[in-house]
């Protein structure tokens, strides 16, 4: 049983060595992190899981970025902990997000990451939206908050300044 929290200034450490334990050394120098980089994070979509005991067992981040210039949400990282993976923390957290980004006015979500965990939430390809490189097209992925959100967004995706 997990709890889902609004991040606050207390979990950022926690959160960070989460990351750091999932995420190969390095994390930062992806070309994602370039889109990150003196932006804050949409703050009430930044959730940590917490158990019983109140560890963190997942945590999940998400940025505002520009996709041909239009709004959306990059979403990432996301983490859930060696030893809670497979009891469905991450889908929580994907799941629990989505739903409040769309009340928040959010209308599109963007990630990079692998289509076949991703699709089971209604993520697809999205062709003609270009990360940075060296990011791989095949994994980049987007959903709709609304329905057509992606509709004719094509373009680089850069930094909310």
């Amino acid at each position: 049983m997990y709890s889902l929290e609004v991040e606050n200034q207390d979990d950022w450490w926690e959160v960070e060595a989460l990351y750091d334990l999932c995420f190969a050394p390095g994390r930062e120098a992806l070309s994602s992190y370039r889109l990150r980089d003196g932006v804050d994070p949409v703050a009430e979509l930044c959730l940590v899981a917490r158990d019983a005991d109140g560890i963190v067992g997942g945590a999940i981040r998400f940025w505002p970025v520009l996709v041909g210039g239009a709004r959306a949400l990059l979403l990432g990282p996301i983490a859930v902990h060696p030893t809670r993976q497979g009891e469905g923390v991450g889908g929580l957290l994907i799941r629990d997000a989505l739903e409040r980004a769309g009340p928040l006015g959010w209308s599109r979500v963007l990630l990079v990451g692998d289509a076949p965990y991703y699709g089971k939430f209604g993520f697809v390809k999205l062709p003609g939206v270009i990360m940075p490189p060296p990011t791989n097209p095949e994994r980049v992925l987007g959903y709709e908050l609304r329905p057509g959100a992606w509709q004719g967004i094509t373009g680089g995706v850069t930094r909310v300044i």
